[in-house]
């Protein structure tokens, strides 16, 4: 059974651009009120002292791999929701590339019911583009899906949109958000090429970012942002990881009026080339990792606001897939238990204001997607809540993860912070490092 009404004293609630000292009281699924002090009216609330911690909206996660279905020795929609609950994240929107593709409405609506039964987290999905399936776009309801996912560089399968004319045609026929990875096919191609002849199939992991280059990310990134331009279409440009690539963003309007938006993930904010050599393929992502110029460069972009989102593109692979050659060792790991501490470091050493964080997390993605009523701490909103509380230190262990996969690339890291509860809809779904089995869950609603 879910809670009737929680009651949050003594919160420091951090909502649009404002931090506050006050309570917060919960009934049913929705945020009742917000006032420097609330009294429990009846003894059935259920009262929690968040003295000392942080009240943020949950993190809106708009690109994540959970496996499901075809993968599942990888992760489950369930594993993977429930560690992201654990990790502070309470909505997702999950990525098309299964087994089968999400690339029919058929298929779509089956990874919905997968979810409906099993999620932790509040659930999207975005719908698959290819080269050959625009009829099933527009049939898609854009009230009910995310997003169309489009990967103009390195995809599984046949979801390598890499025809032009279909791509004009995908970009001026359909009003949903186009999300996309971009990564040159040919430049990657010709790269691991010439590192090949060198090394032959083991190539050393330190030259991922020069196979998976500056040069591939900027030609397929300008490409879709002119393509934009002249279709009128709505892009939002997945996990940028290069200094070059910020440069083809604006911050001159407000998110809402914005036609071209980025995203950037957690890795390529956290790591550096110079930690290639002591994590391995455990951090091998595409986009790759870069250099610390990059990295320094994405973190100015997102603070100035061309940069809108931060996502994880959590993607895991089990470590025995991990530990193979180069050439075999497969792109992605990870990320969702670890989201909002790892982002939380970066607030601890001043590199961005909690504020910001939330805009990032939680505002921004809500804005960017039309989520319905979720996002922001408002009277009226869903009561998808995580306490922080920023002084609490831990250490990420094996013990400790709870991805199907068993790994984490942070590792042995310590946070400072800890989400110490996650409340969803209005229920407490995570408590002290404990689940509490409530299943209050829904899917995603749009505002379109």
């Amino acid at each position: 059974m879910q809670e009737m009404s929680i009651l949050i004293k003594n919160a420091r609630i951090v909502n649009e651009g404002k931090v506050l000292e006050g309570d917060l009281l919960i009934e049913g699924q929705k945020i009742k009120e917000i006032a420097a002090s609330i009294s429990a009216k009846h003894p059935d609330v259920k009262v929690i002292d968040a003295e000392n911690k942080f009240l943020l909206p949950g993190m809106i996660d708009d690109q994540v791999h959970f496996r499901e279905p075809g993968l599942t020795h990888k992760a489950t929609i369930a594993t993977e929701s429930k560690a992201a609950i654990a990790g502070g994240i309470t909505s997702f929107v999950e990525m098309p590339n299964t087994v089968p593709q999400a690339t029919t409405v058929e298929k779509l609506e089956e990874k919905f019911d997968i979810a409906s039964k099993t999620s932790h987290a509040n659930y999207s999905f975005m719908f698959g583009g290819t080269n050959d399936n625009l009829d099933e776009i527009l049939k898609i309801d854009s009230k009910k899906v995310a997003a169309l996912k489009l990967f103009l560089g390195s995809s599984t399968g046949n979801m390598l949109v890499d025809n032009p004319e279909v791509l004009e045609k995908i970009f001026s026929s359909t009003d949903l958000l186009i999300a996309v990875h971009c990564e040159d096919e040919e430049t990657i191609r010709e790269n691991t090429k010439t590192f090949k002849s060198q090394y032959g199939e083991d190539i050393p992991i330190k030259y991922h970012p020069l196979i998976r280059s500056e040069e591939a990310c900027y030609l397929s990134s300008s490409r879709a942002i002119q393509l934009a331009n002249k279709t009128g279409a709505r892009l939002h440009v997945f996990h940028l990881s290069t200094a070059k690539e910020t440069a083809l963003f604006s911050n001159k309007k407000p998110l809402k009026d914005k036609k071209i938006t980025a995203e950037v993930c957690i890795h390529h904010l956290w790591f550096s080339d110079e930690d290639y050599d002591k994590k391995g393929s455990l951090i091998k992502w595409n986009p790759a990792v870069k250099t610390v110029k990059d990295r320094e460069a994405l973190w100015q972009a997102l603070l100035d606001d061309r940069i809108d989102v931060i996502a994880t593109d959590h993607a895991p692979h089990t470590k025995e897939e991990k530990s193979s050659i180069y050439t075999k060792a497969p792109s992605g790991g990870p990320l969702v238990q670890h989201a909002v501490v790892a982002l939380m470091e970066a607030y601890h050493k001043g590199k961005i204001s909690i504020e910001k964080l939330v805009e990032k997390i939680a505002h921004n993605p809500a804005i960017l997607f039309q989520i319905e009523n979720r996002g922001f701490i408002k009277e009226g909103y869903f009561a998808d809540l995580i306490l922080v509380d920023p002084h609490n230190p831990w250490t990420v262990t094996a013990e400790n993860i709870h991805y199907k996969c068993g790994w984490s690339p942070f590792e042995g890291t310590t946070f400072k912070s800890r989400i110490t509860h996650t409340i969803l809809n209005g229920a407490l779904v995570y408590h002290n490092a404990k689940f509490t089995n409530q299943n209050s869950a829904m899917r995603l609603t749009f505002n379109r």
